[in-house]
């Protein structure tokens, strides 16, 4: 077995990540599929997460959240809302560390975004998004309130999810009020 590598000798994954919100306030969360997904090893039973995805090379992010989106929901009738103030981190768990993200990083630096959905629910589809075109990582999805995704999330990114709903803590507070 090769040995792991020294956390600190990787870099971090540059991607983004979106909280989706519809007319209650509430984020759209999904199921992660289990299977060929390293980081479900570490899971601990909570599969559930927001759309999130690397920026490529020379990628805006903004443009990277929108084309994240479609490729994991088939969603693409959004507004934007919020952007998080800076990038938010997260390192992969002892156990993950040179398995998971193709063994090349540490963990991940997301750039989080807040959309409205404008859309109808049916353009939402997570097993056969983009009509089958891209690859499937969600099994399932539903809404959910934004401060209960950190104790849905796999353990090692709740401190994440904690800064993302600090961030668009008063997102569900305006659609409350509309």
């Amino acid at each position: 077995m090769p040995a792991r590598p020294d956390r600190e000798s990787l870099p971090y994954r540059d991607c983004v990540g979106v909280a989706v919100f519809n007319s209650d306030g509430n984020v759209l969360i999904g199921r992660r599929k289990g299977e060929d997904d390293p980081e479900n090893s570490a899971k601990a039973g909570a599969p559930w997460q927001m759309p999130q995805g690397g920026i490529d090379k020379g990628e805006d992010p903004l443009k990277a959240a929108l084309r994240e989106l479609h490729e994991e929901t088939n969603i693409s009738s959004v507004s934007l809302l919020a952007e998080a103030p800076g990038w938010i981190y997260y390192d992969l768990p002892d156990e993950a560390l040179g398995v998971a993200l193709k063994g090349k990083y540490r963990g991940q630096r997301q750039r989080w975004f807040a959309f409205a959905f404008t859309g109808k629910e049916s353009e939402i589809n997570v097993t056969a998004p983009g009509g089958g075109k891209f690859r499937a990582e969600f099994d399932a999805w539903r809404w959910e309130k934004l401060t209960r995704t950190p104790s849905l999330i796999v353990p090692f990114k709740k401190d994440a999810y904690d800064k993302i709903v600090e961030a668009f803590a008063d997102i569900p507070e305006r659609f409350a009020q509309a």
